[in-house]
């Protein structure tokens, strides 16, 4: 039975013959441009396995392969149906990643990672077209900029060298591809030509191991120089809040057993003496310092304890600014010790479910304060106190509640397990000298209660020595601060560390064997001393202990903490303004580093720095000298003018207007310096030469330029077709001489050629008037 010609078609047939009618889609035949980009796409995926510690890989990359070797064949078909399935597929990839990403909303980029990765596999089954060659190559890029963004150590810098190799010749590629070129593939194909053909293709090819070379190291120079020239501005850092645990810690909470504190490196006491032996890092007597945890984290600490810890790597923290990350503070001295007082009072703090934050408490200061955000990484197993600078006034932490003692310090009702990642926005006061001053010696009740407890036994003879050291100032002390700052750099600079320190008699006092009998004890003992001379005085002090700064890595930006960075220091509160803290410990800082170190180009200060170690202290000097003095003013200009102009619409108004101003005499400047330097290369060039370089570059400047491909001939015959015979035969006659001088070595009328110039010149100038 025939069909009826005047029949209507169904609208499938209509779509059918829609999709047949349509014209064949223009594909890329460039095998070695598809194996360069599914390479780059490795590449991000591995990055990503290695900065985030999963295994996407094990599954990504496989089927990453397949897809790509199956769309190679497959480029020249419609694959309608595939299409289709892989356009439900991504729907499904998506409806996971949402429910995904509600499950993380403190910290997306993983899941941003996996869905990237799983869009990437079902892409690579559809990759007839060059453009679709370049979505793989972005998602390629953002995967290396996600492992950038998530990676804590120099782990991922070889794959971003290795991407950098990929990169470059797959843009070469790339470009030669838009340009219709032939692919180098096909050019490269050496079994059908001659050894001799082949090594000329290869020598001359884009894609020669010597330009390549070339390209790479010159990008690598280039990008390592603004690295390390490029101004750091901490207030412009990216300030997300990433919370993270390994375990489901959502729902842990303080059930009364676990209110204390747990340090895996304290030893109890009577389950040392049980064990027949000394036992190491009890909370009384004599023992051993754990090698691995501080024996500071604990609300009683034992410093009659001797011994070092192994360094080891505890902590990553990404910083707007270098501090003391403060744990614990200490109220009650014991006389070889510290201990918390009322240490299971906490005040519970419960966020709200849908949220990880905690608000704490304002800082109860007068000196102004500056918003720093700090994430914390553990990198190993810690006790559940959380660490923070001071005055913490937001945190963002994977628990069901924390926990706030009397004295400020944060506990968790977890320990701080390896991988668990928290957030915390602290209020950090300035140091103003001149301000602090000014703090009465007024004390509420509570500061006198709990911060000038001091034994009796020792305090007169405590008191008696700081008043002695007191009266070496050669300046009167008229406050607080002007007294406290004073002990602490003579604590620092009469005592030393004593590595060999014996232990302490059961009933001697710390403090009294540092002054009056070794002259000196171990790191944290000058901490306490202090703190008890100042209480001696009438001036509130407390033990408090926590992290340095760390080591600033500034290709990661993390300040690497090591478990030796621990150690304590002297808090003094001033009325008014708060705690402050002094370091009397001989090697440290006087004063921790704070929000007043700007870091605007530390990565260049520390190029600077090893620089310096190789060359002699006066060459170094001199730099010092021109750095400090001329660059530094100039750059610390340029930080006032950005601050001036991203501080308020006006300023804007004024940088915008400066901007254009900038941007014209740069302009003009630029023009001048060609012209300069255009002159200087016809100085040094034969009369002739000269004088033809100079005549096509007036041509140029008046709208005629000659293409370097068209002889000095051609140009004259089209020279004939733009000017007035006149000036077209001066041209001529000057490119003949050129020529003839060129190739044929006469020697020419020089004096005559100059005289032809300078009435074309003429010509021209007044050709333009008219």
């Amino acid at each position: 039975m025939k069909n009826n010609p005047t029949k209507p078609l169904s609208l499938l047939e209509k779509f059918r013959q829609t999709i047949a009618a349509m014209p064949k889609m223009q594909t890329e035949e460039s095998l070695m441009l598809r194996i360069l980009v599914q390479g780059l796409v490795i590449i991000g995926i591995i990055a990503t396995d290695v900065a985030a510690q999963t295994q996407m890989s094990l599954w990504a990359i496989p089927l990453s392969i397949a897809g790509s070797t199956w769309s190679w064949y497959r480029r020249k078909h419609r694959n309608i149906t595939v299409k289709f399935f892989l356009a439900i597929a991504m729907l499904g990839v998506l409806f996971f990643f949402l429910i995904n990403l509600a499950q993380n909303l403190n910290d997306s980029r993983l899941a941003l990672a996996g869905l990237l990765v799983q869009l990437q596999v079902l892409h690579s089954f559809d990759l007839p077209r060059r453009k679709d060659l370049g979505y793989s190559m972005v998602i390629g890029l953002i995967l290396l900029g996600v492992a950038g963004t998530i990676s804590q150590t120099l782990a991922f810098a070889p794959w971003l060298l290795l991407f950098l190799g990929f990169a470059i010749p797959t843009l070469i590629l790339d470009y030669r591809s838009r340009l219709g070129l032939e692919a180098i593939d096909s050019r490269l194909n050496l079994g059908f030509r001659s050894r001799r053909t082949a090594n000329s293709v290869i020598t001359y090819s884009p894609f020669s191991i010597k330009k390549l070379s070339f390209i790479i190291g010159l990008t690598l120079v280039l990008g390592l120089t603004i690295f390390m020239l490029m101004p750091r501005f901490p207030g412009y850092q990216l300030q997300t809040f990433p919370v993270s645990s390994p375990l489901d810690a959502d729902s842990q909470k303080f059930n009364g057993q676990n209110n204390g504190i747990i340090n895996p490196g304290y030893t109890n006491k009577q389950q040392s003496k049980s064990s027949g032996g000394q036992g190491k890092t009890p909370t009384e007597g004599q023992g051993e310092i754990d090698n691995t945890y501080y024996y500071g984290f604990n609300t009683k600490i034992n410093q009659n304890l001797r011994g070092n810890m192994t360094p080891k790597i505890v902590m990553r923290v990404r910083s707007q600014a270098p501090g003391f990350w403060k744990a614990l503070s200490f109220d009650h001295y014991t006389g070889q010790g510290w201990e918390i007082s009322n240490d299971q009072d906490l005040k519970m703090i419960e966020r709200d479910p849908w949220s990880y934050k905690f608000f704490l408490s304002s800082p109860a200061t007068r000196m102004k304060t500056k918003q720093v955000i700090q994430s914390y990484t553990a990198v190993t197993n810690l006790p559940n106190v959380i660490p923070s600078l001071a005055i913490p006034n937001s945190l963002y932490f994977p628990a069901k509640e924390i926990g706030i003692d009397q004295r400020g310090n944060l506990r968790s009702p977890v320990g701080l397990i390896e991988g668990l990642t928290y957030t915390v926005i602290s209020e950090v006061p300035y140091r103003d000298r001149t301000i602090l001053r000014t703090s009465p010696y007024e004390y509420p009740e509570r500061i006198i209660k709990n911060y000038l407890q001091i034994p009796p036994e020792i305090e007169e003879k405590v008191r008696q020595k700081t008043l002695e050291l007191l009266a070496k100032s050669p300046n009167p002390i008229n406050s607080t601060y002007e007294a406290a700052l004073f002990l602490t750099q003579t604590v620092k600079q009469q005592y030393q560390i004593k590595p060999d320190l014996p232990f302490f008699d059961e009933n001697e006092d710390l403090v009294t064997a540092f002054l009056f009998k070794h002259e000196g004890g171990y790191p944290d003992h000058f901490s306490t001393v202090l703190t008890m001379m100042l209480r001696s005085i009438g001036i509130p002090a407390r033990l408090t202990v926590g992290f340095g700064p760390g080591k600033f890595n500034p290709f990661t930006g993390f300040y690497v903490v090591k478990n030796t960075d621990a150690y304590g220091l002297t808090e003094v509160y001033f009325t008014k303004f708060g705690w402050y803290t002094f370091d009397p410990i001989p090697g440290h800082e006087l004063i921790p580093p704070s929000v007043e170190e700007e870091q605007t180009f530390g990565v260049l200060k520390q190029f600077w720095n090893w620089i310096a170690s190789w060359l002699p202290s006066p060459v170094t000097s001199f730099f010092n000298i021109i750095w400090t003095q001329i660059i530094g003013g100039f750059i610390n200009l340029l930080v006032w003018l950005w601050r001036f102009i991203s501080g308020s619409l006006i300023g804007v108004f004024v940088g915008l207007f400066l901007g254009v101003g900038l941007g014209l005499l740069g302009w003009l400047g630029w023009g001048q310096l060609s012209k300069l330097g255009f002159y200087r290369r016809l100085a040094k060039l034969p009369p002739i030469v000269r004088l033809y370089q100079e005549m096509l570059g007036i041509l140029k400047s008046k709208g005629y330029p000659k293409h370097p491909a068209q002889t000095p001939l051609e140009y004259v015959e089209i020279s004939y077709q733009q000017h007035p015979h006149e000036q077209a035969a001066i041209i001529e006659e000057i490119s003949q001489a050129y020529v003839s001088w060129r190739y044929g070595e006469n020697s020419q009328n020089f004096d005559y050629l100059q005289q032809q110039f300078k009435a074309l010149v003429k010509s021209l100038k007044k050709k333009k008037s008219d």
